[in-house]
Formats: structure tokens, sequence, C-alpha cells
């Protein structure tokens, strides 16, 4: 009888690179983009472009047009072709006022080859908001594997990544092992040694101080891990 295999590790990361025109237009404006899809364009000016299809969104039409004015004067933009603008879309709509465009732009400025080259998969469109982009990967490999390709993406894209969630694709776990599988690295040693050296127990066995001195972060850290931890393991849908 075969085996059910695991189907990877899913993560959210926060991920913000130089030489962005969608990181640089949401960082002077309100409103954000989708990164939905890019191509190789026959038509582009030079070969080395490419186009991309995109979603400007915000709450008002002014907004909207305030980002799409920013993203043609970036200088890593390229021609903004606008397709149609929407309003009061369905619930999963990511503003009030959407507007669909394609951008002709630099491939050399895309860090998507490099999270491939790592073995990060995204597998949803990509979310650019406040100078920041969120992308939903799928990593393939082994678990252990994921730091060390993080840390090959930050230094060949001279980029800083994030891991805002992580969740095992292995239906063997237990909902408990899936709970304590959506932590971050760092979330998760800072639940370990609390719960190893005693803060948990009555009454308590280590503060917070002690617990943070461990692992040589400050107090104020090792609380920020903690407690986004702790919202994680008591409510996991969240």
């Amino acid at each position: 009888m075969s085996q059910t295999k695991p189907t990877g590790t899913r993560l959210t990361l926060d991920l913000w690179h130089p030489d962005c025109w969608a990181i640089e237009a949401t960082s002077k404006t309100a409103g954000g983009v989708l990164a939905h899809a890019v191509y190789s364009s026959p038509e582009a000016d030079s070969p080395e472009s490419v186009n991309g299809l995109f979603t400007a969104f915000g709450e008002s039409e002014s907004e909207v047009d305030a980002l799409l004015d920013e993203i043609r004067d970036v200088p890593h933009g390229g021609n903004v072709h606008e397709l149609q603008e929407r309003f009061g879309r369905e619930r999963d709509a990511p503003g009030r006022v959407v507007t669909e465009f394609f951008l002709e732009y630099d491939p050399d400025d895309m860090v998507c080859p490099t999270l491939l080259e790592h073995g990060f998969v995204h597998s949803a469109p990509v979310r650019i908001k406040d100078g920041r982009e969120e992308w939903q990967v799928v990593f393939a490999g082994d678990r252990s594997g994921i730091e060390p390709a993080l840390d090959g993406v930050r230094e060949q894209a001279d980029a800083t990544v994030e891991v805002e969630s992580i969740t095992s694709g292995d239906p063997r776990k237990s909902p408990r092992e899936q709970r304590l599988d959506s932590l971050t690295p760092t979330q998760r040693e800072a639940f370990e040694t609390a719960r190893a050296e005693g803060y948990y127990e009555w009454p308590r066995e280590a503060t917070t101080r002690e617990l943070a001195a461990e692992l040589d972060v400050s107090k104020t850290t090792y609380l920020e891990h903690l407690r986004k931890a702790e919202a994680k393991l008591l409510n996991p849908s969240s």
C-alpha cells in the first residue's frame, strides 16, 4: 500500500528588495498592487523587457489614480496600459476600486527567479503594499532547508525577507504538530524555550527576562516572538 507523501511547506513571506517599481510606488502612496502573471512580449521595445498583468487597488478612484501616476514616474517602471476599472467587487476584492493594467519592465528587477532558484514556488498573486511584498509560496524541499534557502535569497537579491507564517503540508501530522508548524523559527524557539524552562508552570520557574537572556535577545523582542506564537497556538485560524 502506498503512503501519502508530504506536499511541501507553505509560507507567507514579507519581502523587500531594491529597484522594484511596485515597492517604490506603494511606499509613496496609499493603495496597493497585486501581481498576477509575468510573460515575455514579442512587441516589447527591448528583448530584455517583459510584460506583466497587475491590479492596482485602493479605497477610492483618486487613491488608485495617484498610485498609477506614481508607477508611471518611478525609474524602474515602464508603459502602463490600463484595462478596466471596477467598483464594489465581490468580497475578496483587494479594495473598493480596482484597475487592471499591463506594465512593461526590466526582468532584472524581478525577485521571482531568485525565489525559484532557491526552491520557493509562488502559489498566489503577490500583494505589494506600503513598500513591502507579500509572497505566498511553497517550499518543496525538506523543512530544515528553508532557512538556508532564505539566506540565499537575501544574499543574492540583496533582500530583506521575514517569514510571516509557515504551515506543513504533511497530512500525517497531528493538529498539534500542524499548529507548531505554523510558527516561524523565531516564534517556535521562543515558545519551546519557555516551555522547557518552566515558564508555563505554576509558580513560574523562569521569567521572560531570563528567557530573553538565554536566547541573547532583548526582553521586548523575546516577548514579541512569544506573544505571536501563543496567539497562533491558541487561535490557529487567525
